[in-house]
């Protein structure tokens, strides 16, 4: 018998928001881990507001802001104002960042005006190093053997934006028209984004860029440090420095060996002897090509260099997944440091994925 095609809704439901996410949904495991890393930044949030006894109108907590911006990245969804519009009606979504049913939506303004203030005091950068400490606790990192590579990240700016730093708001100067004039980033800036850099690598186009950096635990391949630099010709290297250095600094034992995974682009003198100097071992792919190679060849002939060689490939997923899910081949936001703080995000969004396949693969394997 053919059922009748009627509507009939019921006024009141017993049902709670969570009976409508599946048991085995992945955003279960990522949202357990995400609060267990928010639970730990409590003295940072309380030090962001002002103290209650001031008064004032509260503001959208920074738990549930993190959460919903973990979602923007984890959905690739492109602006706030769509972010908003599906958590309007996705229950998932709503589930995930912790409304009822019943909570109102924040307003697109209103939501970015309150992530300027998680990215004013670190807080992005603070939630990354607590799902790290999370990895660390479970035993998904080495803390030893690392990879570090860089990647470009396209700015929001475009080219007409680029004119010569003497042009004033009137229009004088060139005006953009840059038809037969050399144009470098010693004389001209983008007027949309002054942090951006014209730049090209490989046989890529000159483009208005930024340069996105990580350095991966060779274990399982989860990101370990991730930073954006203006983007230049020495910005990979001066990038591995620091960050390696911190990887140095965090370990208890100063005399543990380290060894750190790169591409030809780091065999350069300065950056292996840096390196040594720290106390790691530069497994840097050697280069050849007309030239002497900076690697020892005591160290390019060891086990442990073949090894690194091929684990620091994984590092290529995490940019692969940055630019096609989390949305980092063109930023949307201008200035290096909300650059930064997204791709720290993203990075952070990655390990979170990565993590509870991990976890779901030791559950597995001890049944």
């Amino acid at each position: 018998m053919r059922g009748a095609d009627t509507f009939t809704e019921s006024l009141f439901t017993m049902r709670k928001l969570e009976d409508f996410v599946p048991a085995s949904h992945p955003l279960r495991a990522i949202r357990k881990m995400a609060n267990a890393a928010l639970a730990k930044m409590e003295p940072l949030f309380t030090r962001m507001y002002e103290a209650d006894i001031k008064g004032g109108r509260p503001s959208i907590a920074p738990e549930k802001l993190l959460r919903a911006m973990l979602l923007q990245v984890l959905y690739s969804v492109r602006s706030e104002r769509q972010l908003m519009e599906q958590v309007q009606y996705n229950l998932l979504f709503r589930w995930f960042i912790g409304l009822s049913m019943d909570d109102s939506v924040w307003v697109p303004t209103v939501f970015t005006k309150n992530r300027e203030r998680l990215i004013k005091h670190d807080a992005v950068i603070e939630f990354f190093n607590e799902v790290l400490a999370i990895a660390q606790q479970k035993a998904w990192l080495s803390g030893e053997h690392f990879s570090v590579d860089g990647t470009l990240i396209q700015a929001w700016a475009g080219h007409k934006s680029f004119v010569r730093r003497d042009d004033d708001d009137q229009g004088n100067g060139d005006g953009g028209n840059f038809k037969g004039e050399k144009r470098s980033n010693d004389t001209h800036e983008s007027k949309t984004d002054v942090d951006a850099r014209l730049y090209r690598k490989g046989g890529t186009a000159s483009e208005l860029r930024y340069m996105g950096h990580t350095l991966s635990d060779n274990r399982h391949g989860l990101v370990a440090n991730a930073v954006v630099t203006i983007a230049d010709g020495y910005a990979e290297r001066e990038a591995a420095r620091v960050m390696i250095n911190d990887a140095r600094q965090a370990l208890d034992d100063p005399a543990r060996e380290i060894t750190l995974g790169a591409d030809k682009g780091y065999d350069a003198q300065d950056f292996v002897q840096a390196c040594v100097d720290m106390k790691v071992t530069p497994h840097v792919a050697q280069n050849k090509s007309g030239r002497h190679s900076a690697v020892p060849e005591a160290i390019a002939q060891s086990v442990g260099y073949a090894i690194s060689q091929q684990k620091r490939k994984l590092i290529e997923q995490g940019f692969g997944w940055a630019k096609s899910v989390g949305g980092m081949r063109q930023v949307m936001v201008r200035g290096l440091k909300k650059v930064d703080q997204m791709f720290v995000l993203t990075m952070a969004a990655y390990n979170l994925v990565r993590m509870r396949t991990l976890g779901q693969i030791r559950a597995q394997v001890a049944q």
